[in-house]
């Protein structure tokens, strides 16, 4: 009995060999194709916020390009923004997931997208709301803002108490080219306080028009909504949290 046991095990040992080598190889030819899956995926608590809804961008889409400026000295104000540890971007999940559908869209246009901000505190609004009240801290007025008056960026819409990128499905992009890593010149720079910046604005050329109509097909594609005023600017119609404004660290 013990000898048809030992041939028994041995036959279903090497079967059992057999067929996971057979599926690792499978798996080898099958592994370029996972490069094209736009497919929404399960999440696990991968960020350091009280909300497991909310992921690193980097986690739901690897090759994402990260320029945080408010992690840094270069955004309007000129210095690091309060609630901003790292140079990193978060979003609820939706969102983020409807963000690599865009990803994709644009790769396959030989393009692909750069983050400047995504999710932001409550305490980074506030230090905007600070920042507007001192009239004389005008450090960067020459790159962001020289045509408007300091003290009309409240009555102009440009700074307010609240944010809808606090709600954690607005985010602040542009598109780069795959093959130069450039930007691609979409007529004003990221945060430029002025009518330039405003989409149909009548002072960019046709060529950087294209650029800004392609951005904003592929996010309108994939469900997000535009801000008339930046063409940066874009948020996810069916947000998870419309009416709830966060406050934990980006980190």
């Amino acid at each position: 009995m013990m000898p048809f046991l030992n041939i028994r095990f041995s036959f279903i040992h090497r079967l059992t060999f057999a067929f996971n080598k057979k599926l690792k190889y499978s798996w080898i030819a099958l592994f370029p194709l996972f490069f094209l899956d736009c497919s929404p995926k399960r999440h696990p608590k991968l960020t350091t916020s009280p909300l497991s809804n909310f992921v690193h961008i980097e986690q739901v889409i690897p090759d994402v390009l990260y320029e945080i400026r408010y992690a840094g000295r270069h955004n309007f104000i000129g210095r690091p923004i309060d609630g901003y540890k790292k140079s990193t971007a978060m979003l609820s999940v939706p969102a983020a997931d409807s963000l690599k559908k865009v990803q994709c869209y644009l790769k396959k246009r030989g393009y692909r997208i750069k983050i400047f901000d995504a999710y932001r505190p409550q305490r980074a609004v506030n230090h905007f709301i600070q920042w507007a009240k001192v009239s004389d801290d005008t450090l960067m007025k020459r790159e962001f803002y020289p045509q408007i008056d300091k003290r009309d960026l409240f009555k102009l819409g440009y700074i307010a108490a609240r944010s809808g990128h606090t709600r954690g499905s607005t985010v602040d992009l542009t598109i780069v080219d795959i093959n130069t890593g450039r930007e691609i010149d979409m007529g004003s720079p990221f945060d430029f306080f002025g009518n330039i910046s405003h989409h149909g604005s009548r002072q960019i050329n046709a060529e950087q028009q294209a650029h800004r109509l392609l951005l904003k097909e592929a996010m309108l594609q994939f469900g997000f909504k535009a801000l008339p005023e930046e063409w940066w600017h874009y948020t996810l119609v069916e947000e998870p949290y419309p009416t709830t404004y966060f406050n934990f660290e980006v980190k």
